[in-house]
């Protein structure tokens, strides 16, 4: 949609997302740039594509409509072939008995391009219009099957003999069956919002298998003879060498799906039948979302948000690979990201871009260790720093002085819980004192995949199962289920789980959550889709300080925390069950530890 610079003026005084001093500044820099007002808007993020959609719609008179690909019957979708629909960003979504056609376009002004789509359907049409961004992942309906359409390329290579045939150019140019596999492999993967892709050789076959929320699970099985030629063409994509088959190799490409850009992270690795390559696949549209949206609420809430706007100290999150930490630090330092502080940040890799953030890559090839890349960062006169994993002695040092000498200090450490984070950093030679002195607040967490709320299913539990939620989530003296209610009612005062009635009273549990296993629709995984986090924050409070400085062990530490009111992981995700997010054996199978 091309809006006039005149029009576009107009469109944000309405909308009320520009003050006129702004409008000013945008029409200046688009003075010397020589582009339109509204591409100046979407690119400084006054005005976002949905919001200026809207704007348009109320201005124009022209109905607003929000598409869903779900919703739209493939042979409506199909009156108009695919690529007309992508040429003109139009997508037919409805169609009357009485043959009123309900037609959506980013530019309903485009009169040529709705005199030939209506060649196409019919004149008797209504004519709404939707976001760019929300046309161009509609128009991914088109290619509902990509399962069928892989099988059917896959079926191509399918030959006889089984050996691994030398790799020809022809086997991995652009045009050929192999780069469509590829191709339909990550288009697949993302459409089923997977995070990794494993291309796994095993005796007689490929197995292909991708990680969607967190598990694993097995999509397609390719003849042997194509891995050669498969991990060739992915190492040309990612800039590796193609001729090195005896030791691992890391890269990373971009590609676009459905209007979005992906970024994705390459590893191959020898393994005894031929080459192992796993694909990260990283959104990088995604935007940081609240520490609420992420799972956050009541004293873990609390004490981190009472932590981020310290000057100084240090501030670390802890758990496993895969457990969200990552995007953790993400969300808190968007939330820190002003023009008047300097972030600085050493990580391996960078995984998520922030745009006024000056973040550098680790190169051990190069000497860029998370140490030295540490040292140079000092240097540059920073606020706050991120590392991306504590990993030495040597860097825990440098990370605990920059702490020191008043640098806010972000970081991860590979452990179980919060509390066993304190003693971890005692095996690294840090001195107690230090610890106490520096520390703010430690967090735990996990990732645990989300019950989809239309088809989740709610039952009593029996005497048994109460009786296995006590001993399985240890609740302690003064945490019977009265206390467990008391944490559920603040849960849904700050709103996890939505509108869920309460599954508690002070007497017990009245209500629990399973998934409907039957439930695969609309990138649903068995009931699931998506994942939430479950955290515990680890307050530096005084006694914990003493006890610090004391060489106490992590148990003490962490009774000590549940004294002051840290709520544990266990008990946080047992909440989040009890709303209606996820369910008790989802929270056993990632705590189980």
């Amino acid at each position: 949609m091309q809006i006039s610079d005149a029009t576009m003026e107009k469109l944000l005084v309405r909308s009320g997302t520009a003050t006129v001093e702004q409008i000013n500044a945008l029409k200046e820099e688009g003075l010397h740039s020589k582009r339109p007002l509204q591409e100046i808007a979407l690119k400084n993020k006054i005005i976002d594509d949905k919001t200026l959609t809207k704007a348009f719609s109320e201005y124009s008179q022209i109905p607003f409509i929000e598409l869903s690909a779900n919703t739209i019957p493939t042979d409506v979708l199909n009156k108009i072939p695919e690529h007309i629909a992508r040429q003109y960003n139009a997508i037919l979504f409805k169609v009357e008995d009485d043959g009123t056609n309900y037609l959506a376009m980013d530019d309903p002004d485009d009169v040529q391009a709705v005199n030939f789509i209506e060649k196409q359907i019919g004149t008797n049409t209504n004519i709404y219009v939707a976001s760019h961004e929300n046309i161009l992942a509609t128009l991914e309906a088109y290619r509902s099957d990509v399962a069928h359409e892989l099988d059917e390329v896959v079926d191509i290579q399918r030959v006889d003999d089984t050996e691994n045939d030398n790799v020809k150019d022809q086997d991995i140019n652009e045009s050929s069956p192999i780069a469509q596999t590829i191709n339909l492999l990550l288009e697949y993967a993302i459409r089923s919002n997977a995070s990794d892709i494993h291309i796994e050789p095993r005796e007689g076959f490929v197995q292909i298998r991708y990680r969607i929320d967190g598990v694993l699970k097995e999509v397609n099985r390719l003849p042997q003879n194509v891995l050669n030629s498969l991990v060739s063409r992915i190492k040309i994509l990612s800039n590796l060498k193609i001729d090195e088959h005896r030791v691992p190799q890391d890269g990373r490409f971009k590609m676009k799906v459905g209007g979005k850009q992906y970024a994705l992270r390459v590893s191959t690795l020898p393994v005894a039948d031929g080459e192992k390559t796993v694909l990260r696949i990283l959104d990088e549209s995604n935007q940081a979302v609240s520490l609420e949206s992420l799972g956050f609420w009541g004293k873990s809430l609390e004490n981190i948000k009472t932590a981020m706007p310290e000057p100084n100290g240090m501030i670390l999150v802890t758990g496993p690979t895969g457990s969200g930490k990552s995007t953790t630090l993400f969300s808190i330092l968007t939330i820190l990201n002003t023009p008047n502080v300097n972030i600085s940040t050493v990580e391996d890799p960078v995984e998520y871009k922030i745009p006024g953030v000056n973040q550098t890559q680790t190169n051990t090839k190069a000497g860029m260790t998370f140490a030295n890349g540490l040292r140079a960062l000092l240097r540059q006169d920073p606020n706050i720093i991120m590392i991306g994993e504590i990993r030495d002695t040597e860097t825990a040092d440098l990370g605990v002085q920059s702490a020191l000498t008043g640098h806010l200090v972000f970081s991860t450490l590979h452990t179980n819980n919060a509390a066993t984070c304190l003693p971890r950093l005692l095996d690294m030679n840090i001195e107690p004192f230090l610890i106490a002195s520096i520390m703010r607040v430690v967090v735990g967490q996990r990732l645990v995949r989300r019950l989809r709320h239309d088809t989740r299913q709610n039952y009593p539990p029996t005497e048994a199962e109460k009786q296995f939620v006590i001993g399985m989530f240890k609740l302690r003296p003064g945490q019977d289920f009265k206390y467990i209610h008391e944490l559920e009612k603040q849960a849904a005062a700050e709103g996890i789980g939505g509108d869920t009635p309460l599954s508690t009273d002070e007497n017990g549990i009245n209500t629990l959550w399973r998934a409907d296993i039957n439930d695969n629709a609309n990138g649903a995984q068995g009931g699931y889709k998506g994942r939430i986090g479950i955290y515990e924050v680890l307050n530096n409070s005084v006694p914990m300080q003493k006890l610090i400085i004391a060489n106490a062990t992590s148990d003490q530490i962490q009774n000590q925390a549940i004294e002051e009111g840290m709520v544990t992981m266990q008990t946080d995700g047992l909440i989040k069950a009890l709303r209606g997010e996820t369910t008790v054996e989802e929270i056993i199978r990632v705590t189980k530890e």
